[in-house]
């Protein structure tokens, strides 16, 4: 791990914990730095003015003046301020916001320290060589967007990373990933972080238009052109100009068509067929695909030229499997989308039908996970979705998987569905984790209630939610305040705070 270079630099500390700030200097006090401390994004924004520091580390919550408020000030003050974003709320949507507002990075609470100090040296040197290049471009003006994305792993963190750093830009955008891991959602998730947002987003299934029809469809036809052709056609490169063009399976469009996509990239311009005229067009493209583009260069089954165009900056999106802690937050999103049609059906789910969902390999991921919740939600006989309702090679496979732990079946709740949320809200997850996984899931589950509540106004049962998440920690770990604290994913203080807020007895917890 390299350490700062010689030479004393400044790091700005901003949180309204005084253990946050006790632990940097902790861990950074042998180092040659010199550590200023705010309580708040006022206070913090009134130490930069004054100390000018290299490297600012703030929580995004914070009292009046929340952190991503706070970026904002700091990097109209200074458009090179470096500034590393703290959260225990790690949502795709807090993490695209801070990467779009000129964040160099952000970090999880609680942190994994050698990462941490790992990043505030790489952090630092950032800060040393911007001194002598040009003003990164910043966007101060970002737009809250509709929460499409489901997970807080670590994987999906650096998705959401990579999307607020690429959605303000033009470049040209491949989207790789196994089918059903959610390839469209992150191509909307970019256009509607982008400088096109106010302009048209058309999609396009290359694998789902004949050949014949492909080229007709992506660049129009004069009238005449074919047999057929009974009237002049526009295409949707024509229709979407100035605006967002997704071309989902790229890696199945014929070659006859990657050649005009490929005029489309190097000279913006298109010709209908049966045309010989060129005409001008301004379209972004996001293409995605499934396949191995390389390989199939290999194979001469798509043009190297073409790839090398699209593969400017490539997002790989993780499979399901490798992504196993976001299956209850997933599951809970699902089940909450389908009862704002069926407010009748299943509110929870039993846990060891989730610790089915989560030892199951998902070769159709996360599009296979949902088709799994709507099924079983159909044919649950109660308010409970059970073991007995998912398809027998889930159920089975987890039958003959053998456990570390007994398996409790009570069931897991979801939050009423009485309260209304928007279908493309991120729902809040169960609130009970299973034997396997309980702490990841668990500390997930609470951080994603309040990212949620802080997003949609209108969902009032957080304290209760909070509540019961703090009681059945504390219970699981017989009422030691440190191990709930850390099941939670919060400080002892914080844990303190709470249990005296909602006036949680200790008989509660060790029940």
């Amino acid at each position: 791990m390299p350490a700062p270079e010689s030479g004393h630099q400044t790091v700005l500390i901003i949180d309204d914990e005084k253990d946050v700030h006790y632990s940097f200097r902790r861990l950074l006090e042998k180092e040659p730095l010199d550590i200023l401390c705010a309580e708040s994004g006022d206070e913090g924004i009134r130490l930069a003015r004054k100390s000018l520091p290299d490297l600012v580390v703030m929580d995004i919550r914070m009292g009046q003046q929340n952190g991503l408020d706070t970026l904002k000030e700091l990097r109209q003050m200074n458009p090179r301020q470096v500034v590393i974003m703290m959260t225990a709320y790690g949502t795709s949507q807090t993490a695209i916001e801070a990467m779009k507002l000129g964040a160099y990075d952000y970090v999880l609470k609680p942190f994994d320290i050698p990462h941490l100090k790992e990043l505030l040296f790489e952090a630092l040197a950032a800060a040393r060589a911007m001194k002598q290049i040009v003003a990164f471009p910043t966007k101060l003006n970002a737009e809250e967007i509709r929460q499409t994305i489901v997970g807080s792993s670590a994987a999906m963190q650096q998705v959401y990373k990579l999307i607020g750093q690429v959605a303000s830009t033009n470049t040209t955008i491949l989207i790789t990933g196994e089918s059903g891991t959610g390839k469209e959602l992150v191509a909307r998730a970019i256009y509607q972080n982008g400088s096109r947002v106010n302009k048209p987003f058309i999609a396009i299934n290359c694998a789902a238009i004949p050949e014949n029809l492909l080229e007709s469809e992506l660049f129009g036809h004069e009238k005449g052109a074919f047999t057929g052709a009974l009237a002049q056609r526009i295409g949707k490169f024509e229709q979407c100009d100035g605006g967002t063009l997704f071309l989902d399976e790229i890696g199945d469009m014929p070659m006859t068509t990657q050649t005009k996509i490929l005029r489309v990239l190097q000279e913006g311009e298109i010709s209908r067929v049966g045309s010989n005229q060129s005409i001008k067009t301004d379209v972004r493209i996001i293409a995605a695909t499934n396949k191995d583009l390389w390989q199939a260069v290999q194979n001469k089954e798509f043009r190297e030229d073409l790839f090398y165009r699209l593969n400017v900056v490539r997002l790989n999106l993780p499979p399901l499997r490798e992504r196993v802690t976001d299956i209850p937050v997933l599951v809970a999103y699902f089940i909450n989308k389908f009862r704002l049609k069926h407010p009748t059906g299943p509110s929870q789910i039993a846990d060891e039908a989730l610790a089915a969902l989560q030892r199951y390999p998902w070769p159709g991921n996360v599009r296979e996970l949902e088709n799994c919740i709507q099924r079983a939600m159909v044919l649950a006989a109660g308010n409970t979705i059970t073991l007995a309702n998912l398809p027998e090679e889930i159920a089975r496979g987890y039958r003959s998987t053998p456990s570390g732990a007994p398996v409790s079946t009570a069931p897991v709740p979801v939050f009423s569905a009485a309260v209304p949320v928007e279908p493309e809200t991120v729902a809040p997850p169960a609130a009970k984790a299973t034997p396997d996984s309980s702490k990841n899931a668990l500390a997930q589950a609470i951080d994603t209630l309040f990212e949620f509540a802080r997003t949609n106004k209108q969902f009032k049962l957080l304290p209760a939610a909070e509540r019961e998440l703090i009681v059945r920690a504390l219970a699981e770990t017989s009422g030691n305040q440190v191990q709930a604290a850390k099941l939670l994913g919060i400080t002892r203080a914080t844990l303190r705070k709470r249990v005296d807020k909602f006036g949680i007895q200790k008989r509660m917890a060790i029940d």
